[in-house]
């Protein structure tokens, strides 16, 4: 099974509620990884509010064309929980 995300919501504080194919789902703080010239632009709180589900790569994507693999989505999802525990 090729991961893909399902649904996306953007959430306040840089993070984001998502939900994948394989039936996980979570709130992913994004927080951290918002540098380099692609990323830092979505500091700005209303471009990160722009995040959806893109239909093609069907991943998160924003307004400024900015995406993220669902894989590396799912990592730090597991990290956050492993931390949690």
């Amino acid at each position: 099974m090729i991961l893909h995300t399902i649904e996306v919501t953007p959430l306040p504080g840089y993070r984001i509620a998502v939900h994948f194919n394989n039936g996980e789902s979570g709130v992913v703080d994004l927080s951290a990884e918002l540098t380099g010239e692609v990323f830092e632009p979505l500091r700005d709180p209303d471009l990160f509010a722009s995040a959806y589900q893109h239909p093609e790569m069907r991943t998160v994507a924003w307004a400024n064309g900015a995406d993220l693999a669902p894989e590396f989505l799912l990592d730090l999802l597991h990290d956050r929980k492993r931390q949690s525990e």
